[in-house]
């Protein structure tokens, strides 16, 4: 076999040295020539009805050059699904949260564009408003009246005999657990720059997950030919599952463009990003438990509520992850889940890296409480109802690679966990989390994967994939997988990535499938560019072309690194007989085509399964209420890591962020309106928050993934904040069950405890 000389190396990344110097170009960066600039007009009301929008006062005055309303939008809705189109991007009727775009302007300053939105006259009729999702699913003040009810999102999964193995166990646990919603708080504030041409054609630079994705429902909600609309490669600060859908913001941009016919761009402030972009689901759960006398789960039955704010977003498949995450870690043998996200006059909600907190604590507490009562070590708790390769999960999904246990028992020697659990001093304390994520879930069609490479005659090799990073590492990772195949420095292989129109098919940093996916096919794309070169070197020197390597772009006999010539050789001899290296790798992950995320719940939802364990150190200061991450240990089970420095690099951003999100981060609301839609008032982690970390990377070698790899950091995302809550009741005695863990509360537990 041979050796692979790049593959599992810490390399730097190739984005390194623009990023650090400031030489990344975002979208608020760019100019266009003729280039206007946007301003929305937005709901001052979390519901009322559209009367009337004179919009004349704007449009006289000097500069404007385009103003917009509902009325120009073509009256499509989006919605990822057929049945859950409900959001036509510009309010027309009526609107539904604080916010919502009503109307927008394009000057030729920023300035004109604000005074002339504030020329905008609107008249509403205030309508009853529901912020409380409990209540809103009994409520007949109806948010969307063509839906008959303010449920958007029923997901139903029933497996085994679920009150028959209540009946049988020897604990039963109920309980009630909350978790408040959370803004995504990326460093760059949402922009998007359009430009339509006078051929019909539109040009789109938008912060996005997956640009083709983002470039089809455009093309739908503008009526457009998807060959003319074009998403652009540019650098994008941060997304964190808030960029994964079209939003308003892009459909406005471009119908000021085409009204114009000037490029426009607009520039959300922050207080916009936090309160009109997507925000995360609060949630409330309802847990019941039931466990057998070895500390076997063997029934489950969880009633969850999800506030999904005015519209359907990525409702089928944001009620469902946090279900399927937990399933894909630990048997269940019985288990009912009703999971429900319901219409509230907020701004809509979406997917997020630590989706699902309050369900993913529910479990993991229930898990720990057990323990407790059977005298067992969470530890050996988590070991016993681990899945394992091979295994099948509650719906049909079997683990093809799994590292779990090894993750387990990895951190828990990291930390010196059996020295430690129960054993610190008070307010001092211990916690595990452990989770599992399927590596590419069912997209239809976009699950798969394109790529492209062609060689020139000097030898150069340009990879076409339409992969996106947004901070992850992806164009590192796709450069790494084409040069170690085709047997190149990483110096000869140029990329375009994330352009519609020079790209195959990718489903983007979505769904874990970056590397799962999108790398398979670039790794087929340079096997079949390795093909043809040594094809057309076997050809030229008259051997098989199994007697010929690679080796640093020199081709050369296997026996003989004497008889050796640059890889250009190889490329021109192609030319010259008519032909040119062009190679092409497309890879679809092994997923049931029928399983759909309401409708059928069943069959095999990932392509693969990566795994991770996370154990925390924290302390509790009794006279503040202060929670603080002391030591972070994590194993994470990524198949094979292409690049560990990558690899360890996310987990530790991701995990500082989880970490600190469980005692600090929330949004604040006021009748619909976001009290703290800013970075001084909603609270995120400092360098100061930051805990020592130790990670280390388990390498189970996938059979599917590409050289073994698979999904490398975001598990531990909802591993921290379980192991927070863990680590709390070690430190206190106490089980909190709402999120987050902020002083008052922490304050308040202790005192009830302490009287």
């Amino acid at each position: 076999m041979k050796t692979e000389t790049l593959i599992g190396k810490s390399v730097p990344r190739i984005d390194s040295i623009r990023k650090a110097t400031g030489a990344a170009k975002y979208t608020a960066d760019l100019f266009l020539s003729g280039m206007l600039h946007a301003k929305v007009l937005r709901s001052p009301y979390p519901h009322a009805r559209i009367l009337d929008i004179d919009t004349s006062k704007a449009e006289q005055l000097e500069g404007v050059r385009a103003v917009i309303t509902g009325k120009d939008t073509k009256g499509v809705k989006w919605g990822v699904f057929p049945y859950t189109q409900d959001h036509g991007m510009i309010a027309t009727d009526k609107v539904r949260f604080i916010g919502e775009e009503v109307a927008a302007v394009a000057a030729v300053t920023e300035e004109i564009a604000q005074r002339a939105v504030e020329l905008i006259d609107v008249t509403y009729e205030e309508l009853p408003a529901v912020f409380d999702p409990e209540k809103a699913m009994k409520d007949d003040k109806l948010i969307h009246e063509d839906r008959g009810t303010n449920i958007n999102v029923h997901v139903d999964i029933d497996v085994g005999d679920v009150d028959a193995a209540f009946g049988e166990a020897e604990i039963v646990l109920e309980d009630v657990f909350k978790s408040a919603g959370e803004a995504y708080a990326m460093m760059e504030p949402y922009s998007v720059v359009a430009d339509f041409n006078s051929e019909g054609y539109l040009d789109l630079w938008i912060p996005n997950a997956g640009p083709h994705v983002r470039a089809k429902a455009l093309s739908n909600l503008l009526k457009m030919p998807l060959n003319k609309v074009r998403v652009r490669k540019i650098d994008i600060g941060g997304a964190f599952g808030g960029r994964s859908e079209v939003s308003p913001s892009d459909v406005v941009t471009a119908l000021l463009s085409i009204k114009s016919r000037q490029p426009v761009k607009l520039v959300l402030s922050r207080e916009e990003t936090f309160t009109a972009t997507r925000q995360v689901h609060d949630m409330i759960v309802y847990l019941k438990t039931g466990a057998d006398a070895n500390g076997m789960i063997i029934a489950r039955d969880a009633r969850v509520i999800y506030d999904g704010g005015a519209y359907s977003s990525t409702g089928p498949i944001a009620t469902s992850v946090p279900f399927y995450v937990y399933e894909e870690t630990y048997k269940h043998p019985n288990v009912r889940y009703n999971g429900y996200r319901v219409y509230t006059n907020k701004c809509p909600r979406g997917m997020y890296p630590h989706h699902g907190r309050a369900y993913q604590v529910a479990m993991t507490t229930h898990m720990d409480m057990v323990a407790e009562k059977l005298g067992l070590d969470p530890m050996e708790i988590r070991l016993r109802n681990a899945n394992r390769s091979g295994d099948h999960t509650a719906t049909d999904s079997v683990i093809s690679s799994c590292g779990l246990s090894e993750s387990i028992t990895m951190t828990a020697e990291m930390s010196r966990w059996s020295e430690k659990r129960g054993k610190l001093p008070k307010y001092r304390g211990i916690g595990m989390g452990s989770m599992g994520l399927m590596c590419g879930f069912p997209m239809g069609f976009r699950s798969g994967a394109t790529a492209f490479i062609r060689m020139n005659e000097s030898g150069q090799i340009t990879l076409f994939t339409g992969m996106v990073d947004n901070g992850q590492g992806n164009e590192n990772m796709v450069v790494q997988i084409t040069a170690e195949v085709i047997g190149i420095p990483m110096e000869m292989v140029n990329l375009v990535n994330a352009d519609t129109e020079m790209t195959g098919h990718d489903p983007g940093a979505y769904s874990q499938a970056a590397t799962f996916v999108g790398g398979n096919a670039v790794m087929r794309a340079a096997q079949d560019v390795r093909r043809q070169v040594l094809a057309a070197s076997a050809e030229m020197m008259k051997v098989a072309p199994d007697e010929l390597d690679i080796t640093n772009g020199m081709i050369h006999l296997k026996n003989d690194n004497e008889k050796s010539f640059f890889i250009a050789r190889a490329a021109r001899y192609a030319m010259s007989n008519g032909g040119n290296i062009v190679g092409k790798g497309s890879y679809f992950p092994k997923i049931s085509r029928d399983r759909e995320w309401v409708k059928n719940p069943r069959g095999q939802m990932g392509g693969t399964y990566s795994f991770n364990t996370v154990v925390t150190e924290i302390e509790v200061d009794p006279d503040t209420g202060i929670i603080k991450m002391l030591d972070v240990w994590a194993a994470h089970d990524c198949g094979k890591p292409i690049n560990p420095a990558t690899v360890e690099g996310q987990i530790h951003g991701i995990v500082s962020r989880g970490g600190v999100a469980t005692y600090m981060e929330e949004i604040d609301w006021d009748r619909g309106q976001v009290l703290n839609p800013n970075l001084l008032d909603y609270k995120v982690p400092l360098a100061t928050d930051m805990p020592e970390m130790d990670v280390e990377l388990i390498t189970t070698n996938d059979p599917e993934g590409p050289f073994g790899a698979k999904e490398g950091g975001l598990t531990a995302s909802m591993n921290v904040y379980k192991a927070i809550v863990s680590a709390f009741y070690d430190a206190t005695g106490v089980w909190l069950k709402e999120l987050p863990f902020t002083p008052e509360k922490v304050l308040k537990a202790l005192a009830k405890k302490n009287n």
